[in-house]
């Protein structure tokens, strides 16, 4: 067997809050919970579990970052439902071209923080484009 990524903790300051818009963003379900975490999986099989931090963590949550490669059409619904709820999306991870679309390597791109503080990422085109062979 070949190594895979399978899943990861994503730290929250409120795990079903956070579950929901994760899922209402990208078109994916909400899992059932299973202990302290609520699963988000994308169709590649990576399941992210979304817990509940410490309301006393030292430095609170360490925002992270998370790309997600989607469909044409699953960006234009992602992209949306961000306008709908009146979120501020960047170009660039250094949240430079405010409320614009990158178009890099021949797709689009943005990036936008989910309540907890977290970076998420969508592109319709992997870096680097797609593989020509």
């Amino acid at each position: 067997m070949s190594i895979q990524f399978n899943h990861t903790i994503v730290g929250c300051t409120n795990n079903q809050d956070s579950a929901e818009f994760w899922a209402d963003i990208l078109g994916l379900e909400v899992g059932d919970q299973w202990g302290p975490f609520i699963p988000i999986t994308t169709a590649n099989g990576v399941t992210f579990d979304l817990a509940n931090t410490p309301p006393d963590l030292p430095g609170g949550i360490q925002p992270q970052h998370y790309a997600f490669l989607v469909s044409e059409d699953e960006f234009d619904s992602a992209y949306q439902k961000i306008q709908e709820r009146g979120l501020t999306y960047w170009a660039d991870p250094r949240q430079q071209g405010v409320n614009q679309i990158n178009h890099n390597d021949g797709g689009r791109g943005i990036y936008f923080q989910d309540p907890s503080g977290h970076f998420m990422e969508l592109i319709t085109v992997p870096y680097g484009g797609w593989p020509t062979t």
